[in-house]
């Protein structure tokens, strides 16, 4: 994708309404400190986009970028690990469930789902895969981190990752090294 402008919309961090709600949505989300802003920096080709939060797993937010004033990129909150109260992550939850259950949005989204490609999908993330086929989204998956995994590796853990979220995609990407950037942008930016 040719980036010509980004600007970031909107922070919700309750449920208020989505802004300009006819346009499509790509939603990134994932465990915490999975790498997400990276991927979604990389992917845009801005290394300043997506800010990670100033506590690791703790962005408090949704943030909305317009994207080419043609779709929102959705940079959901990390679930998971989060420093804060069980009030702090019960909220965090179910901000992340408001949005993936706001009415009539299901066919303008596109889940973007960041696993840990040396870690695998965790409960946490089956979980969450759960969740997405249940609210029947259209989803691809993205196996982040490729590069800390021994050439060997890759297609084993690939393999576990796609048979843990059948009938998913699955992408072998590299914010690290831009692995996996054409196949994404072709996947995500061509919906």
């Amino acid at each position: 994708m040719k980036l010509t402008s980004a600007q970031l919309i909107a922070r919700i961090t309750t449920g208020d309404d989505i802004p300009e709600q006819d346009l499509e949505h790509v939603a990134f989300i994932g465990r915490s400190n999975v790498g997400k802003s990276s991927v979604i920096n990389t992917l845009t080709t801005k290394k300043d986009l997506a800010k990670p939060s100033a506590t690791p797993g703790f962005t408090k937010s949704i943030n909305f970028y317009l994207i080419n004033k043609k779709f929102f990129l959705v940079d959901l909150p990390g679930y998971g690990y989060a420093q804060g109260s069980l009030k702090d992550k019960i909220r965090l939850q179910q901000l992340i469930e408001w949005y993936l259950t706001y009415p009539d949005l299901t066919r303008k989204q596109l889940i973007v789902l960041i696993v840990d490609a040396k870690v695998g999908l965790t409960e946490l993330d089956e979980q969450m895969v759960i969740l997405l086929q249940k609210l029947n989204k259209r989803v691809i998956v993205l196996a982040n981190k490729i590069d800390k995994l021994k050439k060997n590796d890759v297609a084993k853990q690939i393999s576990a990752i796609k048979l843990a979220v059948e009938p998913y995609p699955v992408i072998p990407f590299s914010a690290k090294q831009k692995v996996g950037i054409p196949l994404v942008n072709k996947e995500i930016f061509n919906f």
